[in-house]
């Protein structure tokens, strides 16, 4: 299992308009892959958007948001379980 952080910054008035794009656009881009075990999205009060996604191999990319949603470029990062 691979699990995918995906976070980005919004504009503060496209704050919105960015959990909409998440969920209703780059969301359903890849529900239907078989690989891809479950996605949660969360915000914060500082108009971050946040989306785990599990995967069964590697993951697939969100793809790009519009850029005027954006107050940066969104960053990634991979992370794998750890036995104890």
């Amino acid at each position: 299992m691979i699990v995918r952080m995906w976070e980005a910054r919004a504009e503060p008035k496209g704050f919105a308009d960015l959990i909409d794009w998440v969920c209703d656009v780059a969301l359903p881009e890849f529900e239907h892959d078989p690989r891809h075990a479950g996605s949660e999205v969360f915000t914060s009060t500082d108009e971050r958007v946040v989306v785990i996604s599990r995967w069964r191999g590697d993951p697939r990319p969100l793809p790009e948001p519009p850029a005027r949603l954006l107050a940066r470029p969104p960053h990634e990062w991979d992370f794998t379980p750890v036995d104890r």
